[in-house]
C-alpha cells in the first residue's frame, strides 16, 4: 500500500513536471507569437500613422496654399480696382477743376481786356471832349453859329441822337445789343432814342435826347432887354419841364421799363446852366425820376453801368464755380461712403478667412484624434484575436 502510494505520488510528480514543462513551452510559444504580433502591429501602426500624417499634412498644405493664394489674388484684384477707380476719380476731378479754372481765367482775361479797352476808349473820348470843351469855352461868344447850323428842331434832335449813339458805342462797343438798343419801340408805340438793359431791379432804362437851344440862346443874349430875357428864362424852364413830363409819361412804363429815365442834353453849356442857376428844374426832374445828363456825365454813368455789368458777370461765374465745387463735394462724399462700405466688406472677408483658418485647425486636430483612436481600436482587436487562439495540449 505504501509502495502504491509512493508509486502514485512519484507518477503524479512525474506527470506534474511533464505538464508544467508543456505549459511552460506553450506559454513561451505564446509569448513569442505575442511579441512578434505586437512588433508587427507596432510597425504597421507606425507606417499607417506616417502615411496618414503625410496625407493630412499634404492636404492641409494644399488647402492652406490655395486659401493664401486666393486671399492674395483677392487682395491684388481689390487693390488694382481701388487704384484704377481712385486714379479715374482723380483724373475726372483734375479735368473738371482745370476746365473750370481755364474758363474762369478766360472770362477774367476777356473782362480785363474789354475793361482796359473801354477805359482807353473813354480816356481817348474824354480827351477829345476836353479839347472840344476848351474850344467851346473859347468860342462861347459865338454860340450863335451853333444856332445857324441847327436851324430847326429836327436838326437839333438828329444832332442829339448822333451824339448819344457815339457815346454809347464808345463805352459798350459797336456790337452790344445785349447791353443797349437804339430807337427802341415800346409797347405804348412810342420810340425812345436808346435804352440800356441793366439787371433787375433797375431793369431797362430809357434815354432820350432833348436840346432846348432856342430859348437858352435868347436867355443869354445880352442884346435883348431884361424883360425879354426873363420871358426867355420862363420859356426855357417851361420847355425843360415839358421835356421832363414827356419822358416820364412816354418812356416810364410799369413792368416794362425802369421806374426812372435819363434826359440827355447834348450841350455842356445848357446842362451847366440848369445845374448852376435852375435848382428848381433839378428838383422837378428828381421828383419825376428823370435824371439830367450831359455828354460828360452820361459817359461817367454809362461807365459805371458797364463796370456793374462786368461785376454781375463775375459773380455769375463765381456762382457757377461754387455750384461745381458743391457737386464735387457731393462726389467726394459718395466716394467716402462707398469706401466705408468696401472697407467693411474687406474686414468681413478678413474675419471670414481667420474663421476658416481656425476651423481648418480644428478639423485637423479632430483628424489626428480620429486617426489615433482607429489605431488603438485595431491594436485592441489584434490582441483579442491572439488571446482567442487555442493552446496546443501536446
Amino acid at each position: 500500500m505504501d509502495l502504491n502510494i509512493g508509486t502514485i505520488r512519484e507518477q503524479i510528480y512525474k506527470d506534474s513536471g511533464l505538464q508544467n514543462e508543456i505549459i511552460s513551452n506553450k506559454i513561451g510559444a505564446f509569448q513569442t507569437i505575442l511579441t512578434e504580433r505586437f512588433a508587427a502591429l507596432e510597425k504597421e501602426l507606425i507606417e499607417r500613422f506616417s502615411k496618414l500624417e503625410m496625407k493630412l499634412s499634404n492636404e492641409l498644405g494644399v488647402n492652406r496654399t490655395n486659401q493664401i493664394n486666393s486671399l492674395n489674388e483677392f487682395k491684388d484684384n481689390l487693390g488694382n480696382e481701388l487704384n484704377i477707380n481712385f486714379n479715374r476719380l482723380n483724373s475726372t476731378v483734375e479735368s473738371k477743376l482745370n476746365a473750370i479754372n481755364n474758363k474762369v481765367e478766360e472770362r477774367l482775361m476777356e473782362g480785363f481786356k474789354q475793361t482796359n479797352k473801354t477805359f482807353s476808349s473813354i480816356l481817348e473820348r474824354l480827351s477829345k471832349i476836353d479839347e472840344a470843351q476848351r474850344k467851346i469855352e473859347s468860342l462861347s461868344s459865338n454860340i450863335v453859329s451853333l444856332q445857324d447850323i441847327l436851324t430847326d428842331k429836327k436838326s437839333r434832335g438828329t444832332f442829339g441822337e448822333v451824339q448819344l449813339n457815339q457815346i454809347l458805342k464808345s463805352v459798350f462797343g459797336d456790337k452790344s445789343d445785349s447791353v443797349f438798343e437804339l430807337q427802341k419801340k415800346l409797347p405804348n408805340s412810342y420810340i425812345v432814342d436808346a435804352v440800356i438793359k441793366t439787371p433787375e431791379p433797375l431793369g431797362m432804362v430809357a434815354i432820350d435826347s432833348k436840346f432846348p437851344l432856342e430859348n437858352y440862346r435868347k436867355m443869354i443874349n445880352k442884346d435883348l432887354t431884361e424883360d425879354e430875357q426873363k420871358r426867355a428864362r420862363r420859356e426855357f424852364k417851361y420847355n425843360v419841364k415839358k421835356h421832363i413830363d414827356d419822358i416820364s409819361r412816354k418812356y416810364i412804363i410799369s413792368e416794362v421799363t425802369s421806374n426812372q429815365a435819363i434826359m440827355f442834353i447834348p450841350a455842356e453849356a445848357i446842362f451847366a446852366e440848369i445845374n448852376a442857376y435852375h435848382e428848381d428844374l433839378v428838383d422837378y426832374s428828381r421828383k419825376h425820376r428823370i435824371w439830367l445828363a450831359s455828354p460828360t456825365t452820361l459817359m461817367s454813368v454809362l461807365t459805371t453801368v458797364q463796370v456793374m455789368l462786368q461785376n454781375i458777370e463775375r459773380e455769375r461765374l463765381a456762382s457757377v464755380i461754387h455750384d461745381e465745387l458743391n457737386k464735387l463735394g457731393d462726389e467726394f462724399l459718395r466716394y467716402r461712403r462707398r469706401w466705408e462700405k468696401l472697407k467693411d466688406r474687406i474686414e468681413r472677408v478678413s474675419n471670414d478667412v481667420k474663421n476658416v483658418h481656425i476651423t481648418t485647425e480644428k478639423i485637423s486636430n479632430k483628424f489626428d484624434k480620429i486617426s489615433k483612436a482607429e489605431l488603438m481600436v485595431e491594436a485592441e482587436s489584434d490582441v483579442e484575436i491572439l488571446l482567442e487562439v487555442p493552446v496546443d495540449q501536446n
